[in-house]
C-alpha cells in the first residue's frame, strides 16, 4: 500500500505545527509543506526585537532551521506558491521557484495561509500609485516586510517616524524605533492605545510611551500620506475638528490583519466570522479532506463560541489538531480564551477572557461586573515592590470568572499571572474559588495571598457592598 501524502500550505505556525504532528505520530506518512517565501518557521512575533537590535541577526528569528525541519522527515518547498486547490482531484496547483506550474497530489490537505496586513483607506496608501517601501512607507507582517523595513532604516537613516496604529505590533515597534534613536509619533483612531484592554489600563501604556519620548495622538484619524519634493513624508490627520500635518522620514502602518482566505474560498470553502475560513473543532473545513488552521480560520472560543482571533499560540494548537486529524485522528481544539501580553518599554500589559462589552455581546445570560484593584507584586517590606493594576470581570449571577486584565512593571511577572487567570478560566472557576488556589509565596516574589487573589477578593467584597450575597457554593444571590 503506497504511503499517504499530506500537504500543508503555509510555513508559519499552523502549517509547520501540523507537519510536525504528522511526523511525530506517523513517520511513514509523506508530508510536504508549501511555503510562499524562503523563510519557513520564522517568528513573526519577534520582528520588533530584530528591528530594535535586541535580536542581532534575522536568522535568529527561526524557530527551527531548514536542517531541523528536514530531520523530522518533512519536505519543505520554499519559494513555492499555491495557486489552486482541486478538491475533486485531490491535487494542489503550485508555481515552483522558477515560476513554472506543477501539481501536488494529496490524500489530505491542510490550509495554513495565515493573515495579511490590513491596508486602510488612506490617500496615498491605496491604488496603483500607492506609496510603498521605496518611499519609506511600510506595512509589517512578513519576513519580506521586515527586510524592506530594515533596508529603509539603513538607507534613509530616518530621524523621525509616524506609526499608524497602536495595537500590539504598533506598540512594540514604537519601542523598537525609539530604541534605534528615532523620534516616534504614534497615531491611534480610537480613544486610547492598546484598545484590547479597558481605557483605564490603556492610559497607563499611553503614559509609558510618553515617558520614553513617544508622542501619542489618540482619537486621531489619518486621512493622507503624501511624499514631499525632497522625499520626506507628510502625514495628514484630524483630531477634534483640527487638521494636523506632520512631516517625517518614515511611516509604518500597522492597523491589524485580515484572514488570507482567497485560495480556500476559490475552492468553495465556506467562510465564517470576519470572512475567515469556517472550521469545526477538528479543524475540518467544508471541503472534503481539507483542514485549515491558524490566522486564516475562525476561532472556537471557550466563552464566546465562535469568533476570529488571530494569535500565534492558537495557531500552534490548531495546527497540531489539524495534523493529527489529517492522519485520521479525532483530536479537538479545546478553544481559545484570547490570552495576550505585550511589553512596552518597562511596562507589561496582559488580558485573558472577556471585558464587559464582550460579555454582553456573547449573549450568554451573564451580567458582567468589573472591579479594579492595585495590589503590590510582592511584600512591600521587601525592596522593589511595584503595583499591578488588575481588572477582574465576573458574572454577578453565578460568580463565574469571565476575564482579567493586568498592567504592571516588567519585573512583576504579569505574563505568568495572567496565565494563572487563564488556567482558572479554562476550568470555569468562580471568582471566589480563585482565592483557594494553592499559589507559591516568598516575600521577594509574592505575598501569602498573591496579587491575583487579592484582586478577586476585592471583586467579592465590592459585590457584597452592592447587595450581592456570595454563598458557600460560590453562587451569588440577591439580598
Amino acid at each position: 500500500m503506497p504511503a499517504r501524502h499530506i500537504v500543508a500550505i503555509g510555513g508559519s505556525d499552523a502549517g509547520i505545527s501540523a507537519a510536525l504532528r504528522i511526523c511525530e505520530l506517523d513517520p511513514s506518512t509523506e508530508v510536504t509543506v508549501v511555503v510562499a517565501d524562503a523563510y519557513p518557521n520564522f517568528s513573526i512575533c519577534g520582528i520588533p526585537y530584530y528591528v530594535s537590535g535586541e535580536v542581532t541577526h534575522w536568522t535568529n528569528l527561526a524557530h527551527r532551521t531548514a536542517d531541523d525541519l528536514a530531520a523530522t522527515g518533512m519536505r519543505v518547498l520554499t519559494d513555492t506558491r499555491a495557486t489552486r486547490i482541486n478538491v475533486g482531484e485531490h491535487t494542489l496547483d503550485v508555481l515552483d521557484p522558477t515560476g513554472a506550474p506543477t501539481e501536488l497530489s494529496y490524500d489530505a490537505l491542510i490550509v495554513g495561509t495565515g493573515a495579511v496586513s490590513a491596508r486602510p483607506p488612506i490617500t496615498g496608501l491605496t491604488g496603483p500609485d500607492a506609496l510603498g517601501p521605496k518611499d519609506g512607507v511600510h506595512l509589517l507582517h512578513s519576513m519580506g516586510d521586515t527586510f524592506a523595513v530594515m533596508e529603509s532604516l539603513e538607507q534613509r537613516q530616518p530621524a523621525t517616524a509616524v506609526i499608524i496604529g497602536a495595537g500590539y505590533i504598533g506598540l512594540e515597534m514604537a519601542e523598537g524605533l525609539t530604541t534605534r534613536g528615532i523620534a516616534v509619533t504614534q497615531i491611534e483612531a480610537l480613544p486610547e492605545v492598546l484598545p484590547t484592554v479597558d481605557p483605564e489600563l490603556g492610559a497607563l501604556v499611553h503614559d509609558e510611551l510618553e515617558r520614553h519620548g513617544v508622542q501619542v495622538l489618540t482619537n486621531t484619524t489619518v486621512s493622507a500620506v503624501t511624499r514631499t519634493a525632497n522625499g520626506a513624508l507628510t502625514v495628514t490627520a484630524h483630531r477634534d475638528g483640527e487638521t494636523l500635518h506632520q512631516t517625517v522620514d518614515f511611516v509604518l502602518v500597522v492597523v491589524g490583519v485580515k484572514a488570507d482566505v482567497e485560495l480556500a474560498a476559490d475552492a468553495g470553502a465556506e467562510l465564517g466570522i470576519k470572512g475567515a475560513i469556517a472550521v469545526d473543532e477538528a479543524m475540518r473545513t467544508t471541503l472534503s479532506d481539507v483542514f485549515a488552521a491558524g490566522d486564516c480560520v475562525h476561532t472556537h472560543h471557550r466563552l464566546l463560541g465562535v469568533t476570529w482571533l488571530p494569535l500565534g499560540t492558537t495557531a500552534h494548537k490548531q495546527g497540531r489538531v489539524a495534523g493529527e486529524n489529517a492522519l485520521g485522528g479525532d483530536a479537538r481544539f479545546a478553544g481559545s480564551l484570547g490570552t495576550q501580553v505585550v511589553k512596552v518599554f518597562d511596562l507589561v500589559a496582559a488580558r485573558t477572557g472577556l471585558r464587559d462589552h464582550e460579555v454582553l455581546a456573547a449573549d450568554r445570560g451573564w451580567t458582567p461586573a468589573t472591579i479594579a484593584a492595585t495590589p503590590d507584586d510582592h511584600k512591600a517590606y521587601y525592596p522593589g515592590a511595584t503595583p499591578i493594576h488588575i481588572r477582574i470581570t465576573g458574572d454577578e449571577r453565578t460568580g463565574r470568572l469571565l476575564g482579567a486584565q493586568l498592567v504592571g512593571h516588567r519585573s512583576a511577572e504579569v505574563s505568568k499571572r495572567v496565565d494563572t487567570y487563564a488556567a482558572a478560566l479554562f476550568h470555569e472557576m468562580s471568582v471566589e474559588g480563585f482565592s483557594e488556589l494553592d499559589l507559591s509565596y516568598t516575600p521577594p516574589l509574592g505575598s501569602p495571598w498573591d496579587a491575583t487573589q487579592m484582586a478577586t477578593q476585592t471583586w467579592a467584597r465590592q459585590l457584597r457592598a452592592k447587595g450581592v450575597q456570595l454563598t458557600s457554593e460560590d453562587h451569588p444571590t440577591r439580598v
